[in-house]
C-alpha cells in the first residue's frame, strides 16, 4: 500500500515513516489527479504505524485525512486499519429520526473519567430513560486534553484523550447493542486556531469569506472540488468506519457556498446515498440561524436534502415563558411569552419572515404545515449552546424550582418534534456546564481567558464572575454528578422524564408528525398553555398561583364529558386531581398536567 496526500502548490514531497526520526521517502505526483501526490508501494502501513508528511523540505506535519493523532494535533499520524476493529453489531439495522428521541452527551464531562469507555458504562440510564439516540458533541482531534470540541482541526482523526478511534467503536459498538442509535457533532465552518496543518498543504481556506473564525473554509473558490471532497470524505468515513447513524452539523448557516450546487446538498446526496448501501437510515441535523424550511426540503423540490435542523426559536420562547428573561435575542419572545410558545408549537418558527429586533432586520420564512412533518424540527428547553454560553453555565435547574422544570420538560417531550435532551437535564442536574479549554499556546489561552471576560462584562457582568476557562476546576465543575439521580429533588424530577418518555411511545397522537393537528390555547396574564394533540392534552400553569383551565371547545368546561389524568407534577407535593365534567382543570401553582 502507498501513502496519498493533496498538496497542490507543493513542488517536493516526502513521507516520514517512524514519527519524528523516523526515514523519509519520496513521493511523486499522481497522473491524472492534479496536486496529488504518491509514495512508492511497499512502504509499511500496519494498524499503528506513524507517520507524517515533509513539504519542499519543511518540517514533518500530520496528515489532513489522519485516521489518528496518538500524540494530539502536532504529532505524527498513526494509521488505522479499520478493519481490524471486532465490531458485534452486524444485526443493527439503525433507528429512523421520526419518532425519535435525542440525548446530547459531552464525553469529557458526561463522566468525571471524560472518557468513551466510562460513558459506555452509563448506557443503561439512558436506556432506562427512554431515549433512541446519543448526540455526542464534536470528538474530532484538538490541542490539549479537555474542550467542547468546536476547535478540533482533524477532520478525521478521534480525540485521543478520550481513547482515540477504538474507543468511540467501542462506545458505539456498546450503544447499538443497548439499542441506541449514535449521532455525532461535526464542524465544517471552521477548524480551531492551534494545530491546524492544513494551510500548508493547500487551498482549504479563502479570503473570498469571512466568517466569526477568519477566513472561510474554501467551498466555492479555486481548488474547492478538493476541499468538498475532504468533508464530505470525513462525514462518510464517520458513518461507515465508524458506524455512527448521523451527524449533527455545526452552525450550517456560516457556510459560504455560491456555487449552483450547495456543498449540503451534495453532502445530503452522498448521505442518502450511503445508507442505501448500507441498508440503514443515516440521518443529517443541521444547526441553522436561517429559520429557512429549504433546508429540510428535499433535493428534488428545490431544498438541500437534509432530515432535521435545530428550532431556536421553539427554544427561545420557552425559556422566556419559564424564566421571564428578556435580555438580547430573548427580547422579541419575552413581550408575550405564551402567545410567542403557542407560535412556535403550531408554527416552528417564531421569526417566519417578521421583523427581529436583535438582528434589526426581517428573518426568516413560513413553514409550510401541511406538507412539512413534524419531526423535522428538534425541540428542547437546554442544549449546550444554551447553558454553556452562559456567563457562569447555568442550566434552567439553578433558577427555577422542580415544578417549573417538570412543565418545561413535558412541553418539550409531548410536544410535535423530535424532542432533545442535554445530559443531566433529566433529573435537574445541579452542576453547571461552562466555558472551558486547554490551550496548549500560553498567548491563544489568555487571549481566549481575555475574550470571554470582556463579552460578559459588556453585559453586565463583573469578571470574577466569568469562570477562567483555562482553569481546569472549570471542566471539573461541569461534570454530572452521578450521585444526584438518587436523592431528591433529582429523583422525582429523573421518574417525571421516564413517565412522559413513556408516553410518549405509547400514545400514537405524541409522534404523529402533522403540524396542522396541533391546537394551542393559552392566557398570557394568567401564564397558563394547553397543547392538544388529538386527545392527549398537556396543560401547563407556570405562574405562582392556581389556574383554572378549560379543556374542550367551551370556556365553562370540558366539552367532550371528562378527561383521564394520565401524569402530573406540582411543586411541593401539591396534588393535580383529575378534572370533573364540566368543570375546568384546576392546577395548583408551577404545575403540570397531561391528559386524555
Amino acid at each position: 500500500m502507498a501513502y496519498e496526500v493533496w498538496a497542490p502548490e507543493a513542488r517536493r514531497v516526502e513521507v516520514r515513516i517512524g514519527g519524528g526520526s523516523g526515514s523519509d521517502h519520496p513521493m511523486r505526483p499522481v497522473p491524472g489527479r492534479d496536486g496529488w501526490w504518491r509514495s512508492a508501494d511497499g512502504l509499511p502501513r500496519e494498524h499503528g504505524t506513524r507517520y507524517a508528511f515533509r513539504l519542499d523540505g519543511g518540517p514533518p506535519r500530520p496528515d489532513p485525512r489522519s485516521r489518528r493523532q496518538p500524540d494530539g494535533p502536532d504529532g505524527p499520524s498513526a494509521v488505522v486499519d479499520h478493519s481490524a476493529f471486532p465490531w458485534t453489531d452486524a444485526g443493527w439495522t439503525g433507528r429512523p429520526l421520526a419518532g425519535a428521541v435525542l440525548y446530547e452527551l459531552h464525553v469529557g464531562t458526561f463522566t468525571p473519567e471524560g472518557t468513551f469507555d466510562a460513558a459506555a458504562g452509563r448506557l443503561d440510564h439512558l436506556v432506562r430513560l427512554g431515549v433512541t439516540h446519543v448526540e455526542l458533541m464534536p470528538v474530532c482531534s484538538f490541542p490539549g486534553v479537555h474542550g467542547w470540541g468546536y476547535d478540533g482541526v482533524s477532520p478525521w482523526a478521534v480525540h485521543e484523550p478520550y481513547g482515540g478511534p477504538d474507543g468511540l467503536k467501542r462506545f458505539v459498538d456498546a450503544a447499538h447493542a443497548a439499542g441506541l442509535a449514535v449521532v455525532l457533532d461535526v464542524v465544517h465552518n471552521h477548524l480551531g486556531p492551534s494545530g491546524n496543518h492544513l494551510p500548508a498543504f493547500g487551498p482549504y481556506f479563502t479570503d473570498t469569506h469571512h466568517t466569526p473564525w477568519g477566513s472561510a473554509v474554501n467551498l466555492d473558490a479555486p481548488g474547492s472540488d478538493e476541499v468538498r471532497a475532504y468533508l464530505i470524505g470525513s462525514a462518510l468515513s464517520w458513518l461507515r468506519d465508524h458506524h455512527l447513524d448521523g451527524l449533527r452539523l455545526d452552525a450550517v448557516h456560516a457556510l459560504a457556498d455560491t456555487r449552483a450546487v450547495h456543498f449540503l446538498e451534495e453532502l445530503s446526496a452522498a448521505v442518502d446515498a450511503l445508507s442505501a448501501s448500507l441498508g440503514r437510515p443515516l440521518v443529517l441535523i443541521a444547526e441553522s440561524d436561517r429559520n429557512d424550511p429549504r433546508t429540510t426540503t428535499a433535493r428534488e423540490a428545490g431544498g438541500l436534502g437534509l432530515h432535521a435542523q435545530w428550532n431556536d426559536d421553539f427554544h427561545h420562547a420557552l425559556h422566556t415563558a419559564l424564566t421571564r428573561e428578556s435580555r438580547g435575542y430573548y427580547a422579541d419572545f419575552a413581550r408575550a411569552p405564551m402567545a410567542a410558545l403557542a407560535r412556535t408549537l403550531t408554527g416552528v418558527w417564531f421569526h417566519d419572515g417578521c421583523f427581529s429586533s436583535f438582528r434589526d432586520r426581517a428573518h426568516g420564512r413560513p413553514v409550510d404545515r401541511r406538507t412539512t412533518p413534524a419531526h423535522r424540527f428538534l425541540g428542547y428547553a437546554q442544549t449546550h449552546d444554551q447553558v454553556g454560553n452562559r456567563a457562569a453555565g447555568d442550566r434552567l435547574s439553578a433558577s427555577l424550582p422542580p415544578g417549573l422544570l417538570a412543565a418545561g420538560a413535558a412541553l418539550v417531550l409531548t410536544s410535535p418534534f423530535t424532542p432533545m435532551l442535554f445530559m443531566g437535564e433529566e433529573w435537574g442536574a445541579g452542576t453547571p456546564w461552562q466555558f472551558f479549554t486547554d490551550h496548549t499556546d500560553p498567548e491563544l489561552a489568555e487571549a481566549v481567558r481575555r475574550g470571554r471576560r470582556r463579552e460578559f462584562a459588556a453585559h453586565g457582568w463583573s469578571e470574577g464572575d466569568v469562570p477562567d476557562p483555562q482553569d481546569p476546576a472549570t471542566r471539573d465543575r461541569s461534570c454530572l454528578d452521578w450521585s444526584e439521580p438518587g436523592r431528591a429533588p433529582h429523583a422525582g424530577l429523573l421518574e417525571w422524564h421516564r413517565t412522559l418518555l413513556a408516553l410518549r411511545r405509547a400514545l400514537p397522537e405524541l409522534t404523529d408528525p402533522d403540524l396542522t393537528a396541533v391546537s394551542v390555547d393559552f392566557d398570557e396574564a394568567a401564564r397558563w398553555i394547553t397543547v392538544r394533540r388529538g386527545e392527549v392534552r398537556t396543560a401547563a400553569n407556570l405562574s405562582d398561583a392556581p389556574a383554572e383551565i378549560p379543556l374542550g371547545g367551551d370556556v365553562g368546561g370540558n366539552a367532550d364529558g371528562g378527561s383521564e389524568l394520565l401524569a402530573a407534577f406540582a411543586d411541593a407535593d401539591a396534588e393535580v386531581l383529575p378534572p370533573s365534567p364540566g368543570v375546568p382543570l384546576r392546577l395548583p401553582p408551577r404545575s403540570v398536567a397531561v391528559l386524555r
